[in-house]
Parts: C-alpha cells; sequence; structure tokens
C-alpha cells in the first residue's frame, strides 16, 4: 500500500537532489565562457554584459559583487604561474613587465574563491598603479614573496594556494573586442623555501 508512494517520493528525492548537486557543481566548475588568456592572466569580457553566457549569470547572481560597465573595468585573475604550476604561499615569485593602457590598475592577493585575503598587519597584499615603483621604461617589477623584498612587494599568507586578481579600470581594452592583441606582466616563480 505505500510501496508506490515511497517509490515516487524516493524518485523524486533523487530527481530533485541529484539535479541540484550537479547545478552546484557545474557552477563551482566554471566561471562562464569566452574566457581570454594572456599567459597566465585569464579574463572573462562578457561576464558582465547583457550577453554573459547562463553560467556568468549565475556566478553574478551568486557573488553578490559590485561589477563594472562593458568599458569601465576588466578583472584579471592568475591561478598559476606562467609554466601552469599552481600558485602556493610556500613559494615566491616575481611579476614584471607592463600592463596594458588604463587609468587605474589594483593588484590583491585573494582565496580561492576569488575574496581579498587578510594579510599580517603592516605587510602589504594589495599594490595600484599610483603607488608602484617604475622603472625608467615604464616597467615594473613585482616580488610575491612571504619574506620582505625592497621596492615592489606583495606579502602572501602562511600556507596554501591563492589567486592574484588584477582589475583594469577606465582601460580602453575593457570594452575592445581586439582583447587579444593585450600583454599582460609575466608571473614567473623564483624559488621556493626562504628566497
Amino acid at each position: 500500500m505505500f510501496r508506490v508512494p515511497l517509490l515516487v517520493a524516493l524518485s523524486l528525492l533523487i530527481a530533485f537532489g541529484g539535479g541540484i548537486l550537479f547545478t552546484l557543481l557545474a557552477l563551482n566548475a566554471t566561471s562562464g565562457f569566452g574566457a581570454i588568456k594572456l599567459g597566465a592572466w585569464q579574463a572573462f569580457p562578457e561576464m558582465q554584459t547583457a550577453d554573459a553566457d547562463p553560467y556568468a549569470k549565475s556566478h553574478r547572481a551568486r557573488a553578490g559583487r559590485l561589477l563594472y560597465g562593458t568599458a569601465e573595468g576588466l578583472a584579471f585573475t592568475a591561478s598559476d604561474d606562467d609554466t601552469g604550476a599552481r600558485l602556493t604561499a610556500n613559494c615566491s615569485y616575481r611579476i614584471s613587465g607592463q600592463t596594458p593602457p588604463a587609468r587605474l590598475w589594483t593588484l590583491f592577493i585573494a582565496g580561492n574563491d576569488g575574496a581579498p585575503l587578510e594579510g599580517f598587519p603592516g605587510r602589504p597584499s594589495t599594490i595600484n598603479s599610483w603607488v608602484v615603483l617604475r622603472n625608467p621604461d615604464s616597467s615594473f617589477s613585482i616580488a610575491v614573496s612571504q619574506s620582505a623584498h625592497a621596492d615592489n612587494w606583495l606579502a602572501l599568507p602562511a600556507t596554501g594556494n591563492f589567486r592574484l586578481v588584477w582589475t583594469l579600470l577606465d582601460s580602453p581594452a575593457a570594452g575592445n573586442s581586439g582583447l587579444i592583441d593585450l600583454t599582460m606582466p609575466k608571473l614567473e616563480k623564483i624559488g621556493c623555501g626562504n628566497v
């Protein structure tokens, strides 16, 4: 007598539960389609537009973050260095070169979820285009490590993996269809341990 309703309830539980589980897995697997990759840096230029794919729109709704207009800004993230190795706090890195033209850019250390990491008091975990020290040719070099460095330096957390988030604000690159012609700074590992 209760066998048929029990089987129906079990089937519905499996269908709805499995659907929700696979939807959450799909949302966590990707930020959307249409990514451009410039060395270690990756951006989703259409993520913030009306033409964004359903996964990008879902990320937007779920994160609740402030998004830039098409020509206002473009955020690049790096989870790996230029060789494809995962960024880890046990190693030291150097970011060098130049950025695409922008009125302002910011660079910060983030966790795997993309949220800024809280650094130790007095240790920098963010830098921007107004305070970065530049070479005479307008290039720069930023050390990313746990130990302090002269000139430009970002302090890493004690352990774990991290991401770097580079945001170009008021940049012609953000609204340009020729994003492939851009160049981003190199991100190279300079050593692991106490370097």
